[in-house]
């Protein structure tokens, strides 16, 4: 049986494998990626991103001519087709899928469809028991759905974010386990399209990492909008009532319960870690997580690891930045480069949309870094009016000394684009008072930064 040698191999083609081997690759590294998932693309275009997002469109649109009356346009009939509505999506994904596989398959590196197994200093096992011989290696295997442990959940079942988007139909009712950027996303796209919504969370409210001024915004929409919500909980059990799902939990100090057709489950996602035989070589992990430093090298000097299986934050732009660190610091180990979060940013992708670039309050507070913060409605702002916002803010935080911005947030239309221009205007180190004197076309919703960011130069011209 012949065994294989490259100068770098890539563990996983989703996008941050995909980045490191293409980075290598153009650099003249001999590199291999080896990809055991049962369809090539990664969790972003097969199972995340993409196509979460395509399904949020369609039910946007139908809330959007539910929603008319306020502007004299009515209907009596919205018909929504779950089969039509989730063959839309599946070409898009087939699109998106097709290009990457196309990436992959090129020819600039070698590609083999198999699982692996680190065995020792430089050296893999195949699932066909052949050997690959290595000088470094890159892991970026993903993430899957974390396994629940909800007494009853497993036996009475349940959906996830991947079996969700394999089924088109809409229950008559849903419980929602979660109040994260997934769970709410699919919690509201079922309200939309017309099932009875009740979200469960754990934590005192709901997108647990941002701020809770931020965070209430969205509640209230949900509320607003005919969704049950329920934070500070503690999930108790779960049960087949008849045709009906039960879900047990305490809140405020009282049992309850609530019943619905379906459970989606939405308490997160762990590290594709476990079958790669990574503690055996010496590969430090965390709770599944593979510890990486800024340079994204692991606690094994050839090994370094980019994606959601080393975190700390899965998000698919940073997972495409990891892996081209990754790949740069193989080839240059005398020129490291490292990763620098102070521009994390943060979408989800509900309606309103919800946004953060930076610090947030919480964090500045917790690291001890002082800040000036200014906020601004968008129920009081022209553009934002005139499409019928109830909902939702903005808010900048700067140095108290210099001025300089140090993080935004947004929770209101379009926030996941209006989020970049405090984004450009961090990554340029602008303070509050350069942003101000920026001219913003009216009546444009990206006038409404021109507010806290105002106010913020007056309190710094103030104290000075």
């Amino acid at each position: 049986m012949e065994n294989l040698s490259a100068d770098v191999v890539v563990l996983g083609g989703g996008s941050a494998g995909y980045a490191a081997a293409r980075t290598l690759a153009s650099q003249g590294a001999k590199t291999l990626v080896i990809d055991g998932a049962p369809e090539l693309g990664g969790l972003c275009i097969l199972k995340g991103c993409m196509p979460t997002k395509a399904l949020l469109h369609a039910a946007e649109l139908r809330h959007g001519i539910l929603d008319g009356e306020p502007w004299g346009i009515t209907t009596e009939h919205v018909q929504v087709d779950p089969k039509r509505v989730f063959a839309r999506k599946d070409a898009l994904i087939a699109d998106f899928a097709g290009y990457r596989r196309q990436q992959l398959q090129d020819g600039r590196f070698g590609l083999l469809r198999s699982q692996a197994r680190f065995e020792g200093a430089g050296s893999l096992r195949l699932e066909d028991g052949r050997c690959v011989q290595f000088g470094h290696a890159v892991v970026a295997t993903g993430s899957s759905v974390a396994p629940t442990s909800l007494p009853g959940l497993e036996t009475t079942g349940y959906l996830t974010s991947d079996s969700a988007l394999a089924q088109a139909w809409i229950p008559e009712s849903l419980v929602v386990l979660g109040g994260g950027a997934v769970a709410l996303e699919f919690a509201q796209f079922y309200s939309r399209l017309g099932s009875r919504v009740t979200v469960i969370q754990r934590a005192p409210q709901l997108l647990s990492g941002f701020d809770t001024d931020v965070a209430g915004e969205l509640e209230k929409a949900f509320r607003r909008e005919g969704i049950e919500v329920f934070t500070g909980t503690v999930l108790d059990r779960v049960e087949r009532i008849g045709s009906l799902k039960r879900v047990w939990f305490h809140h405020g100090g009282q049992e309850r319960s609530v019943e619905a057709v379906e459970i989606f489950l939405g308490l997160g996602r762990v590290p594709n870690t476990a079958h790669l035989g990574l503690e055996a070589i010496g590969v430090t992990l965390e709770r599944g997580r593979i510890r990486t430093d800024p340079q994204q090298r692991s606690s094994r000097a050839e090994v370094f690891a980019a994606g959601d299986c080393c975190g700390p934050h899965e998000v698919v732009h940073l997972a495409v930045q990891q892996g081209e660190v990754a790949a740069h610091n193989i080839l240059n180990p005398s020129r490291l480069r490292a990763m620098d979060y102070r521009l994390l940013l943060s979408v989800v992708f509900t309606s309103p949309q919800v946004a953060q670039v930076g610090l947030s309050e919480r964090e500045a507070q917790s690291r001890g870094i002082d800040y000036r913060s200014e906020s601004y409605p968008f129920n009081d702002h022209g553009k934002s009016i005139i499409l019928g916002a109830q909902e939702g803010l903005v808010k900048v935080l700067a140095h108290p000394v210099t001025g300089e911005v140090i993080g935004a947030a947004c929770v209101g239309p379009q926030a996941g684009e209006l989020i970049h221009e405090p984004t450009v205007v961090m990554a340029a180190r602008m303070t509050a008072a350069q942003w101000a004197a920026v001219p913003h076309y009216h009546p444009t919703l990206a006038e409404i930064w021109t507010y806290p960011a105002e106010s913020l130069a007056e309190s710094s011209t103030a104290q000075s």
